[in-house]
């Protein structure tokens, strides 16, 4: 019997990753109906990656009530493992960008203070440690909300305290830990990067990310010089640690700021998930997400899957929703990248849920067609 691996991060803003999985499995089993199709939650640091791990290893969701990045009240989730000692914390739940309309984006103002909150709220609950889980930010804020929720605060050159985003990142002259949550007190933090991408310059943050987080170009300029200027005071090394830009420069605040190591998100949730094992006698794996090119590369889903299969020699196919960069993709390991959607059909039609997985079922069952024919 032919097994086949499904390993979707989710195609934000249309499906969940099980419901991408689920969907490519309906679809390939209209071509070859025996096939064992085996379909993993999986996800690279952002939304969704509470409740990968809570599937793979079991554990309890909870709610808790948080600031969004605009400061109003809301309800966000996190998994509680390894029976209450550990907190998985996606901090898209309290950040994310899918918490605001297109026209309530900007980055200058969105805060992280909501998944400061989340963190301690776990800490209240008795956790030790904190697996965070950074990407599908709406934030640029350096981390600063995050921490001041933490009880850190921020100081201009006259002494001045600074307690708003874009303040406290060109102003900043000193940091103070003197009001720290002492509930901090030996909890440890691993920390899920989706892209290695340093703090700041043309691959920082807020140069690739901030334009979809609702900044223009004057604000990308704002923010970088920001970032660097606040880096200069807290620590300019850091800047450069590959994962320090990741969801608008959170990568930074757990490095330089709390110590933490980083670490590829999509590693930590495979190994949780025990995918080795998984993977063991597929034909083929097929992952992908919502949109494929050369930043798939650099840390996302996708390419974690592939690192994890390609020395096993199992061949991998990636699909998209919107895929550009095919060759640079396959010259980067993957068997073939296909887009899901067809030549022609406008975004926002591809994005809505049932079309989204009539697509995924159609380009399934042309994936089945190319196995039988040989052609992967």
């Amino acid at each position: 019997m032919t097994r086949i691996i499904a390993a979707f991060d989710s195609f934000k803003g249309s499906l969940t990753s099980r419901e991408a999985g689920e969907a490519f499995r309906d679809g390939f089993r209209e071509v070859c109906p025996d096939a064992e199709i085996v379909v993993l939650t999986i996800a690279d640091g952002g939304e969704g990656m509470a409740e990968a791990i809570a599937e793979g290893v079991g554990g309890e969701m909870v709610d808790a009530e948080v600031s969004d990045p605009l400061g109003r009240r809301i309800k966000a989730r996190y998994t509680v493992i390894d029976e209450g000692d550990t907190a998985v914390i996606a901090m898209s739940a309290a950040s994310g960008l899918m918490l605001l309309t297109p026209e309530e984006r900007n980055p200058l103002v969105a805060s992280t203070f909501g998944t400061g909150e989340l963190i301690l709220d776990a800490l209240k609950r008795g956790c030790h440690k904190i697996i965070m889980g950074l990407g599908g930010s709406a934030t640029n804020d350096c981390g600063v909300g995050m921490l001041r929720a933490l009880g850190y605060r921020f100081y201009d050159s006259s002494g001045e305290e600074l307690c708003d985003t874009i303040s406290i990142l060109e102003r900043i002259a000193s940091i103070s830990t003197a009001q720290r949550n002492t509930l901090l007190e030996g909890v440890t933090f691993t920390v899920a990067v989706d892209v290695d991408n340093p703090l700041c310059g043309k691959h920082g943050a807020a140069e690739v990310f901030a334009r979809q987080k609702g900044a223009d170009d004057a604000m990308v300029e704002r923010l970088d010089n920001a970032l660097r200027h606040y880096a200069s005071v807290v620590d300019a090394r850091a800047a450069d640690v590959a994962g320090a830009g990741a969801a608008g420069g959170m990568g930074y605040a757990f490095r330089a700021v709390m110590g933490a190591e980083l670490r590829s998100g999509i590693d930590i949730v495979l190994s949780a998930l025990r995918f080795d094992e998984a993977v063991r006698g597929a034909r083929l794996v097929v992952t992908g997400e919502g949109s494929i090119d050369a930043q798939t590369l650099r840390g996302k889903a996708p390419a974690g899957v592939l690192a994890a299969v390609r020395p096993l020699g199992i061949p991998v196919v990636a699909l998209g929703g919107r895929v550009d960069g095919v060759e640079e993709l396959r010259a980067g390991g993957f068997s073939d990248v296909r887009a899901i959607t067809p030549v022609g059909q406008p975004s926002d039609v591809a994005m809505q849920r049932a079309v989204a997985i009539e697509n995924m079922q159609r380009a399934a069952r042309n994936l089945a067609l190319s196995l039988q024919l040989g052609e992967i």
